[in-house]
């Protein structure tokens, strides 16, 4: 599966940076503009005392401009899953299916899909302990992690999403970003520099951080 999602990781990359060209025709304080325009599920008090973080789309807003999607995807340690299901159920959220890459999705009582990601990666102690704060005040993973799960994920929408959080990334992100690699996912460091390039063409060739 590892080599599946590789594959398809380089086949993007050969395709986008043939077609890339400098600029997007947004402007670059457009692409640096942070937000929270829909509010998601708060699952502070349901899951106190639990680490967590919010991951995928709604993650990425901190790092990019808010894209639309259908639900919030959040990551807990494996060992947690268990107690972290229970206290959903107590507090009104419809439990669904379970996930193909570990955990469960669920709707919280106002209808909002909510997938639980039940992560037995050797890293997702450090991520949950190294979480920031989104403009709506939830936890958020790291850029790094972020990158990381996104990578590993290897959709194409995932990719584009690491490009654009790349490209706008601080160096010290981007630095921080290549030593987690390096550590956890070293096959994939040459295509992690291809995808800041992608970034970096986006905000029209130069690197996204602030003057």
């Amino acid at each position: 599966m590892a080599q599946l999602v590789a594959e398809r990781r380089r086949r993007f990359l050969e395709v986008a940076l043939r077609r890339a060209r400098p600029g997007t025709g947004t402007a670059p304080e457009i692409l640096r503009r942070r937000t929270a325009l829909r509010p998601w599920p708060d699952l502070s008090e349901t899951l106190k005392g639990i680490p967590w973080a919010v991951a995928g789309a709604v993650g990425s807003r901190l790092y990019m401009p808010e894209r639309a999607t259908a639900d919030l995807d959040v990551v807990v340690a494996w060992e947690h899953a268990e107690e972290v299901h229970r206290r959903l159920v107590e507090a009104g959220f419809r439990a669904g299916p379970a996930l193909a890459v570990g955990g469960r999705s669920y709707t919280s009582p106002e209808g909002v899909p909510v997938d639980v990601i039940a992560s037995e990666a050797p890293w997702i102690r450090d991520a949950l302990a190294q979480v920031r704060t989104d403009p709506q005040g939830l936890p958020v993973l790291a850029l790094p992690y972020l990158v990381l799960t996104k990578v590993q994920a290897g959709r194409t929408q995932d990719l584009a999403d690491v490009a654009r959080m790349l490209g706008a990334a601080s160096e010290e992100d981007r630095q921080a970003t290549r030593e987690l690699f390096r550590r956890w996912l070293p096959d994939a460091l040459e295509d992690l520099e291809s995808l800041i390039q992608l970034g970096e063409l986006e905000l029209g060739g130069a690197s996204g951080r602030e003057p």
